[in-house]
């Protein structure tokens, strides 16, 4: 019986160690908002602060000429550059936007989350370095997909 205790024992606390923190989980969230929100006000500080230097932003298009569809992609630089001037006039979001974050999953270093806002879905994955959470990936789609 003793065993099976400290086995029972050492499980726990060792999941207990690894598993994401309240913190974690608040830091990621703040991220995926960040990435959102930088769009909004027109804020590229806060939008770098989101992103990994190497994220890349990918959906599917449909060549308007073929009618073929293929895969575009943004990286990081333009992501910045587009917190800076998307929304100067304020004009491209609903006063009433909507940001919904949804953890998909979360590990020690890595998380998947979902975030519903407005017109588009945001897949992301994000990694945690040196004790920062960072979106690395982003795979997105408007939630009607005739408008790709």
């Amino acid at each position: 019986m003793k065993p099976i205790f400290c086995t029972l024992l050492f499980l726990f606390l060792t999941g207990q160690l690894f598993a994401q923190t309240k913190q974690d989980s608040l830091a990621i969230k703040q991220a995926a908002l960040d990435y959102i929100e930088s769009q909004h006000i027109p804020n590229p500080a806060q939008m770098e602060r989101a992103l990994h230097p190497r994220m890349v932003k990918r959906t599917f298009w449909k060549d308007k000429a073929t009618w073929k569809d293929y895969v575009r992609e943004t990286t990081t630089e333009s992501m910045v550059l587009l917190a800076e001037s998307y929304n100067k006039n304020g004009d491209k979001f609903p006063s009433k936007s909507r940001k919904e974050v949804k953890l998909l999953d979360v590990s020690e270093r890595t998380a998947s989350v979902k975030l519903i806002a407005d017109e588009w879905i945001d897949y992301m994955h994000l990694t945690k370095l040196n004790g920062s959470w960072k979106i690395i990936n982003v795979l997105w789609q408007y939630n009607d997909t005739q408008q790709h």
